[in-house]
């Protein structure tokens, strides 16, 4: 079957995804003058209910009035299971996001309805049909965590992201944390999921926010710790997190080093499949992270 526009997006490249309320042209406009690769403009949990339809066209202007900021400039739209969905696509799109979050899906259906949401208001508007990339939360719901591999080949999805909080009150919980804080099972599953479902579909997987904006050292670990484990950026709050986020998710000089050589001692022994390399044996898996990684720092 051939590819249609609507699924040739790449995996985004983003490392850095920095919420802003929609209902304050103050912190849309600090979020998009600092380091965040993408600024998330939300129209769901950051604007209550009653200032949602005043805020729609607050978004509509702020994207519409800096165009050349518009590719980083994406739109966390309300979610299919309320009355806003619609009314926040026809606000936002005549101004050409630069891409759109679904949150609280219930499973690939929910995406496929938002393509062709976004696909009649594209042509009504003059946008280049399946243009717009979608990222989706896929573990708000507690019917989401039994579809977070479908996402394979779904229309303009770029990357998959997960949430706690939501999930959390989806099945009762009354606390998404163990007693030291860290996260419990249910909620390490949806991370685990998460990362596994965006391998599955060949997207990017992008790690949840961290809610304590202050401590900027567990950030650190935090991040670091899921880039080992196949998260390619992550979610943020507030403007601070940003510099670590991005600095996090960023191949270090070492790294790259260390994965050219492997690349070189592979390139210089064509077909084998494994080979001894520092007192140590080297074979497939090892050249597919060492490339996998360079292409990440650009390099390859």
């Amino acid at each position: 079957m051939p590819v249609t526009p609507a699924f040739a997006h790449a995996p985004a490249t983003a490392r850095s995804w920095l919420f802003a309320p929609g209902d304050s042209e103050k912190k849309m406009t600090k979020a998009m003058e600092g380091e965040a690769d993408i600024v998330l403009i939300d129209l769901e949990d950051a604007v209550a209910p009653d200032a949602k339809a005043a805020a729609r066209p607050m978004v509509h202007d702020f994207i519409k009035a800096n165009p050349e900021q518009r590719r980083r400039l994406w739109v966390r739209i309300n979610p299919f299971d309320g009355p806003h969905t619609l009314m926040d696509l026809a606000a936002v799109m005549p101004a050409r996001p630069g891409g759109i979050m679904l949150p609280k899906v219930y499973g690939r259906a929910d995406v496929e309805k938002l393509d062709h949401c976004l696909s009649a208001l594209e042509v009504a508007n003059g946008i280049e049909e399946g243009s717009t990339p979608v990222i989706v939360l896929i573990t708000e719901t507690a019917e989401a965590m039994f579809h977070t591999g479908s996402y394979k080949g779904a229309p303009r999805v770029v990357a998959l992201t997960w949430g706690a909080e939501d999930l959390a009150d989806s099945i009762g919980a009354a606390s998404n944390r163990n007693a030291d804080g860290s996260y419990s099972f249910t909620y390490e599953l949806a991370r685990s999921l998460t990362v596994l479902g965006a391998a599955t579909a060949g997207v990017t997987a992008i790690e949840t926010i961290s809610a304590d904006f202050k401590d900027l050292e567990a950030l650190r670990t935090r991040a670091e710790k899921v880039r080992r484990d196949g998260y390619r950026g992550m979610m943020a709050i507030h403007p601070a997190q940003v510099p670590v986020i991005n600095a996090a998710f960023t191949p270090t000089e070492a790294e790259v080093a260390e994965a050219q050589e492997i690349v070189d001692v592979f390139a210089a022994n064509p077909g084998v499949g494994a080979i001894g390399w520092k007192g140590g044996m080297l074979d497939r898996p090892y050249l597919a992270r060492a490339e996998r990684l360079l292409r990440q720092a650009g390099k390859l």
